[in-house]
């Protein structure tokens, strides 16, 4: 039988050699932890959708931020549930609000961990809303002004990283200008800037406290069927001065990740949402899949779709499989 000189299959059958030629690294360079953490004592919930994943209080926050450092993560993504919320959200510019104190106290630890601090309304808003309810919608001008009150307060508490969530049109440009004006010229953003208004959230919202309690938030978050509006939005954002991009979420908007990265030439982050990590712990637990190749599998995909940084609930775990 006549075969052809070239064999595809050379450059297989050797682990190392695969290695070698693989085209696609990972690191844990390449991974953000995201955290939940919560008022009180000595608390550990886990979280019912997300087995393996905790409402944390401080002590305890401090606690994981040790143990992923000692794993070779060097970044982390924190969200507050605070104990009471108000109409607005002016909870969360507070210096007493919880994730202020929780980045706080990490500093008093001198733990050596970058710190991005989401900057939203949603948890700590009594009806659950990204902003300021005028009318029976999101007021986008009005939540502008807490937007930028809340990252300023989180800049000043220690945050490494300003990472708005929101939606909101022109919270880049109302954040770097609140941030620059308050001496924060150093601290870059990073901006949600393609957040689809995404069935996968479900279990974060559980995690955060932060289901909306009227209507849903389809008026400020992108309908799942549009592509080229999130370069639209990327373009809007970067004018207004963000320093790196995200697109959220990642596994079903993996064209979306390409698309923005051929456009893009800033930092474009990639968030693996609590539904796709809820689906692969579901899986698992029913034997379905071997859940640690499935996740292995979908950050592969997530950086190979062009994402320099994947936030993953998997950051730990993870860890042990990269360089």
């Amino acid at each position: 039988m006549s075969y052809p000189k070239t064999r595809l299959r050379r450059l297989r059958y050797n682990p190392l050699l695969r290695d070698l030629v693989r085209e696609t690294q990972l690191s844990t360079n390449d991974l953000i932890y995201p955290l939940f953490v919560c008022e009180g004592e000595n608390i550990k919930n886990e979280i019912p959708s997300m087995p393996s994943q905790y409402q944390l209080s401080i002590d305890n926050l401090l606690l994981e931020c040790k143990r992923a450092i000692s794993k070779g993560i060097k970044s982390i993504l924190l969200f507050g549930i605070p104990k009471v919320k108000d109409e607005e959200g002016h909870l969360a510019c507070s210096q007493s609000s919880i994730v202020q104190k929780a980045i706080l106290e990490i500093r008093k630890e001198n733990l050596d961990i970058l710190v991005i601090a989401d900057v939203c309304n949603c948890e700590y808003t009594t009806h659950g809303h990204c902003g300021t309810i005028v009318d029976g919608d999101v007021d986008n001008d009005l939540t502008l002004i807490t937007l930028a009150k809340q990252a300023v307060s989180l800049a000043q508490a220690g945050a490494d990283i300003i990472a708005p969530s929101d939606m909101m049109d022109g919270r880049v440009a109302a954040i770097r200008e609140a941030l620059d004006n308050a001496g924060f010229l150093k601290i870059p953003i990073l901006s949600y800037a393609v957040k689809y208004s995404s069935a996968f959230y479900g279990p974060f919202r559980d995690a955060a406290q932060s289901s909306p309690k009227f209507f849903d938030r389809k008026t400020y978050q992108m309908d799942t069927a549009n592509s080229s509006e999130a370069i639209r939005e990327i373009q809007e954002d970067l004018n207004e001065g963000a320093d790196m991009i995200m697109v959220k979420p990642a596994l079903s908007y993996l064209d979306i990740i390409y698309r923005v990265k051929q456009y893009s030439h800033v930092p474009v982050v990639a968030y693996s949402v609590s539904g796709e990590y809820a689906m692969v712990k579901a899986a698992s637990e029913k034997k379905w899949i071997d859940q640690m190749s499935a996740a292995m599998e979908i950050i592969t995909s997530i950086k190979r779709a062009g994402a320099d940084i994947i936030i993953t609930y998997y950051a730990l775990r993870d860890s042990r499989f990269f360089k």
